[in-house]
């Protein structure tokens, strides 16, 4: 079996609560070394929490970060949500996770991606009423994504998996919707879209390439300087930073084991219009969209499966100046 744990401190003076998380994904543990660097900073005494609590857990998905792989039965961080009947061992993990971040204000989610590439943060949508997520606290959320340490903003996750999915479902017209999670409307719901949904605020920290030795360290700073921000250790507050924005608006799933790229590509390399990014198994091109559009892409995984995400593409946007 696999227990599932979390490190709470609370101070005796009432203030934010801030939920931060690591190994949502089991091959993604820079977070998991960031965040027992700091429980052990609390516990020896290095540090104290002057109010509101803290509730530190390094690993999100026991039984993947076990395997040393993205997912134990499927991926956690899409379609997040409690259910009635678990089949899947990240059910499990949703009925334990969710209920603990509706106790909490705030949550910081730290990852980390499979190509190579300079870290950089995910924010939830600008303030709106519509039915896909409803948001308040855009103002708050882009200030504290300013303090992290990273130079790089990037929006649009939800709205651009609903149209994912809407391609997958013109894609297998005839299927049964219900049998797949990546033909849910649900599907890009993870764990800091849940959070927006009870009422919080939440970033997303890429910390970097799953390798690389400084990805911990960029996970450790944006706790602290979290934690500075929202006053909950003594300290300065952190440098506020200007960050080039991106939206993104398009993902392209890999359909084939041997689709492949036509280079190696790494986030945020331009992409012209037109401009060949990979090839199908069976030859056929795939192209940047040809007119009225520039921007980059980001998250290419070459090592993707058939069926998942391959890659995304991105329109600068000036929302993070």
């Amino acid at each position: 079996m696999h227990a599932f744990q979390v490190t709470r401190f609370q101070a005796i003076e009432p203030g934010p609560r801030l939920l931060v998380t690591g190994a949502v994904h089991g091959n993604e543990v820079c977070g998991t070394r960031a965040l027992r660097r700091l429980i052990d900073e609390f516990q020896n005494d290095q540090r104290q929490l002057l109010r509101g609590s803290l509730s530190l857990v390094p690993i999100c998905n026991p039984l993947a970060y076990q395997k040393g792989q993205r997912s134990g039965d499927r991926n956690l961080n899409r379609r997040l949500r409690p259910t009635q009947d678990p089949r899947e061992f990240e059910d499990h993990v949703a009925n334990w996770l969710c209920p603990l971040m509706q106790q909490h204000d705030i949550l910081l989610d730290l990852h980390s991606f499979q190509a190579q590439g300079r870290p950089f943060v995910m924010v939830g949508p600008e303030d709106n009423n519509g039915p896909l997520q409803p948001f308040t606290q855009a103002a708050q959320e882009l200030a504290w994504a300013k303090v992290l340490g990273v130079q790089r903003g990037v929006d649009g996750w939800l709205d651009t998996y609903s149209g994912g999915v809407a391609q997958r479902r013109a894609r297998y017209a005839g299927r049964e919707v219900g049998s797949s999670v990546d033909l849910d409307e649900q599907y890009g719901v993870g764990s800091t879209e849940y959070m927006r949904s009870t009422g919080g605020m939440a970033l997303t920290l890429e910390c970097g390439q799953h390798e690389d030795p400084e990805a911990p360290e960029v996970a450790y700073r944006a706790i602290v300087n979290s934690l500075l921000h929202f006053g909950l250790i003594e300290g300065d507050a952190p440098a506020i930073q200007s960050m080039a924005g991106l939206r993104l608006h398009h993902v392209e799933d890999k359909l084939h084991a041997d689709d492949g790229f036509v280079k190696p590509w790494v986030s945020f390399d331009r992409v012209q219009p037109g401009e060949l990014i990979g090839r199908r198994a069976n030859g056929e091109p795939v192209h940047a969209p040809q007119q009225g559009w520039e921007g980059c892409i980001v998250f290419p995984n070459s090592k993707a499966q058939a069926g998942q995400e391959w890659f995304y593409l991105a329109r600068e946007l000036e929302r993070f100046r």
